[in-house]
């Protein structure tokens, strides 16, 4: 299995070699947490369909043209479709002239005969934020495949997903990853030393694309701490001041989402070829945000900054994250549950407010965090969201 970048899955990693040795689906989806490695494992059974160097499961040989193209994001028969515009969703596309980045065009170019003459492959990652109709038009396209095609999708709740997309598929899913894998993972790419790999992957709970990004961007990882001391500060607040500190909350995520952003993801080098056409490879993608960059401050310097209804979801369930961990915390240290809490650096002030919580308002509120989540992806006002939940955010009992 030397051929493939997923770190950990071993189950997961197994299955792909056993479809690589006999017949691969026409449709695999694969689910688990966010950035657990899903678009890994689905960019390696890409790699092992392309591949030319190779046969059967000793697929990817990672050294033939077609492994070369992959790896750099440049094969034109493996295709990108992904969710886009402020609602961060993937949209189904004009029926009679599909706009790129859409299903309707991804349908249209794998119909298409192969550019390389193997097959195509598309990954459709976040597949769970396709809408029914979106769903409906790919739904024809699985029950009649176009012939030589895999399509792989991506997604953190299955459950999304029509039932009959679903029975289509041969599906696989993912958990988290081991501390240790995750720790050696950065170890090998130069991006930590292991005092803080071993932080990172306790802190993303055995997430390495999480961790990866991080570790690549330590602005956001101190952004994130200040995010999580924030909260614990406001564990003893009532509620206007509460309420007060929700936009500055969303604004700092804001900065947490961007670090991120520009961070490496769990790819292994490169993002696969998008429907629009063959990707220009990491180089390109960082030139190109840094050129975004720019432009966006040269627009700031002329008139106030004022985030986008995307940024703004996109600031929003960042802060849910760093807000889900933190509960998670608030509740283990309210059990005594010390060695199992993610960041420890927070862990006198997290059984300090334990101790002066009701008991099991963290849990509770968990579920509401949970909630959250599938209210973000419906497209709720994110900001009307926030101050709910600021509200609904446990009481320390001596500041009651």
């Amino acid at each position: 299995m030397d051929g493939f970048r997923t770190v950990g899955h071993q189950a997961a990693v197994a299955a792909v070699h056993a479809m690589l040795g006999s017949s691969v689906p026409h449709a695999v989806l694969i689910s688990g947490p966010s950035s657990a490695g899903k678009t890994s494992l689905a960019m390696d059974l890409a790699a092992g369909l392309l591949c030319s160097g190779a046969v059967g499961d000793h697929r990817p040989c990672r050294a033939c043209r077609t492994c070369r193209l992959v790896e750099h994001g440049n094969h034109g028969d493996l295709h990108l479709l992904e969710p886009s515009g402020a609602g961060e969703q993937i949209r189904i596309g004009d029926e009679a002239s599909p706009e790129p980045g859409t299903v309707r065009h991804l349908i249209s170019e794998l119909a298409l005969l192969p550019i390389e003459g193997g097959g195509r492959v598309a990954i459709i990652r976040d597949a769970d934020r396709m809408g029914d109709d979106a769903q409906g038009a790919l739904l024809k396209t699985l029950e009649e495949p176009p012939p030589r095609t895999t399509i792989i999708l991506c997604a953190d709740d299955e459950e999304r997903l029509l039932p009959t997309i679903r029975s289509r598929s041969a599906r696989l899913r993912l958990g988290t990853v081991a501390a240790r894998d995750v720790e050696l993972l950065l170890a090998a790419r130069g991006l930590a030393d292991p005092p803080t790999a071993a932080r990172l992957a306790r802190l993303t709970g055995g997430r390495p694309g999480q961790a990866i990004a991080l570790a690549s961007a330590p602005e956001g990882l101190a952004i994130r701490g200040e995010l999580a001391r924030s909260l614990l500060d406001l564990l003893g607040q009532p509620p206007g001041a509460r309420l007060a500190a929700a936009r500055g909350l969303q604004a700092r995520a804001g900065d947490l989402a961007l670090a991120l952003d520009v961070a490496p993801t769990e790819t292994p080098e490169a993002a696969p070829a998008s429907v629009a056409g063959p990707a220009r490879g990491a180089r390109g993608r960082k030139a190109a945000k840094a050129a975004q960059a720019e432009a966006e401050d040269q627009a700031a310097d002329e008139t106030p900054a004022k985030a986008s209804p995307k940024d703004r979801r996109r600031a929003t369930a960042q802060l849910l994250d760093v807000w889900r961990d933190l509960a998670r915390d608030l509740a283990l240290a309210g059990r005594g549950a010390r060695q199992s809490v993610r960041d420890p650096a927070l862990l006198e002030e997290l059984e300090a407010a334990a101790r002066d919580l009701p008991p099991g308002t963290a849990t509770t509120f968990l579920a509401r965090i949970a909630e959250a989540d599938g209210l973000v992806r419906a497209n709720v006002t994110p900001e009307l969201l926030l101050d709910v939940l600021l509200l609904h955010w446990p009481r320390r009992r001596s500041a009651a």
